[in-house]
């Protein structure tokens, strides 16, 4: 088995960073704004529901945007500038002394979506068949981010209060500056690569999709059930009396015991080729755990339903977009997983919309009441989910002169054994494949490949 080149490990070491970063200054304030939000001018609810959310709106407006940009500028300039912006409104945000001003940082923080550009980089420096490590590396780094975020969130604030939290999300993010600057290698040359990054002619097209449409439904929801929540978890865990500097000590517990949970869910799933059963079986324990948190009135009992939260939510998060990567059609998966970010990140600013609302309408629980009857919907919407067979995808450069020519080479390739699409994009002179590894023979595609580019050559000669 082939390994990653040196380049490849600086690649994939490198850019996790500058995403862990990032994501690390986003999620600190999840578990402690609502309580330290309290001495904001302007504090209520709904501000703080909006104030957690806001980053999710301009990183969803942007996210596709931005990667587009990076085709244009170049992936480092257009990484530079989302990690600048993404400094400057965490020092516009520790400098408030209002709930107002707050808000506007959070949505300073948003526009550096620099997601894009960073997985478009990754696929710059990476060959194809190594791509899929790198990407997972990166992938991974979000949920660690997460964990550690929600641990030193209290943490950090308990010592230097909620302007601390930004001061310290500004400094990472200038650690992220300096780790692109000086770390990141820098392309040779950018491909184009429709596998790695969002094309605007394919999106109408992928939101039509009804596969794709229930997974983009499914992680809005998801993320809106997360972000509703924690406007309120820690305030409910104040009255429990549990005080706040002391939440890491449920925090740390139930994230590492529902990551180590989470594992045989996985495992389970794949071997049993049970993926949806388990998927199902996911949503209901979200909903489980959100009825939980609406009964309970004791400690041990929101820790329960915490752990049942994190577990599904940690399925969720790690499963669907390897489901998006799957369902996407060849040579389209980076704008299906393009539109999928932006509703993840939509689906907070919702969440946090909602939460806030809520919860200053109707009390605490009330948020969890309406986060499971939202639940109860995506489970309504995912009983029809399709789940595809495992397919492989392969990239070829190919020299096409013209679209008659683009679509005989996809009817050639249509008709080998193991392929179950078939693209080729002439702007980018590339051809996408979407394959059952199993009955594919590569060495018979490109030999096929080889005779008709012989045939195109010597007809334009």
């Amino acid at each position: 088995m082939q390994q990653l080149t040196a380049l490849e490990r600086r690649t994939a070491i490198s850019l996790a960073l500058v995403f862990a970063f990032r994501m690390l200054g986003l999620f600190m304030l999840i578990p402690v704004f609502a309580i330290y939000g309290k001495d904001l001018i302007g504090f209520s609810p709904l501000w703080i529901g909006l104030a957690i959310g806001a980053y999710g709106l301009t990183q969803a407006v942007l996210q596709i945007p931005m990667g587009w940009l990076s085709d244009r500028w170049g992936r480092h300039q257009v990484m530079l500038l989302g990690l600048s912006l993404f400094a400057v409104g965490s020092v516009v945000s520790a400098l408030a002394d209002s709930v107002y001003m707050v808000t506007f940082g959070r949505v300073l923080q948003g526009m550096g979506a620099i997601s894009g550009a960073v997985l478009a980089l990754a696929a710059d420096l990476t060959r194809e068949e190594q791509r899929p490590k790198v990407m997972a590396v990166i992938g991974a780094t979000i949920g660690l981010s997460f964990a550690v975020a929600m641990i030193a969130g209290p943490f950090i604030a308990a010592v230097a209060g909620l302007s601390g939290i930004f001061w310290f999300t500004a400094g990472l993010a200038l650690c992220g500056v300096l780790i692109v600057s000086f770390l990141v290698p820098k392309a040779v040359q950018q491909a184009s690569d429709s596998e790695a990054l969002a094309k605007p002619g394919f999106i109408l097209d992928l939101f039509k999709h009804p596969q794709l449409w229930q997974l983009t439904t499914g992680v809005l929801i998801l993320h809106l059930m997360l972000t509703a929540v924690f406007v309120v978890v820690p305030q409910q865990l104040l009255s429990q009396q549990l005080a706040s500097e002391q939440h890491w000590q449920v925090y740390l517990p139930v994230l590492v015991g529902a990551f180590v949970l989470m594992v045989p869910m996985m495992i389970l799933a794949m071997r049993k080729q049970q993926e949806k059963g388990y998927f199902l079986l996911a949503i209901g324990l979200l909903i489980v755990s959100l009825l939980l948190m609406f009964s309970g009135q004791q400690l041990w009992l929101s820790v329960s339903a915490l752990l049942l939260f994190f577990i599904a939510f940690n399925y969720l998060e790690a499963s669907m977009p390897a489901l998006v990567s799957r369902i996407a059609p060849a040579g389209q998966k980076g704008t299906a997983m393009g539109i999928y970010a932006s509703a993840q990140f939509f689906g907070a600013f919702i969440g946090g919309l909602i939460g806030g609302a809520v919860s200053g309408y109707f009390g605490l629980s009330a948020v969890f009441a309406v986060a499971a009857g939202i639940g109860l919907l995506w489970l309504f919407i995912a009983r029809s989910l399709v789940v595809p067979a495992r397919a492989q995808r392969l990239t070829f450069a190919l020299a096409v002169p013209d679209e008659t020519t683009a679509n005989f080479y996809v009817a050639q390739l249509s008709k080998l054994a193991g392929v179950q699409e078939a693209t080729v994009v002439l702007a980018e002179q590339r051809c996408y494949l979407k394959v059952a590894p199993g009955d594919f023979d590569l060495q018979q595609a490109q030999s096929l490949l080889d005779r008709a580019q012989r045939q195109t050559d010597t007809a334009t000669a």
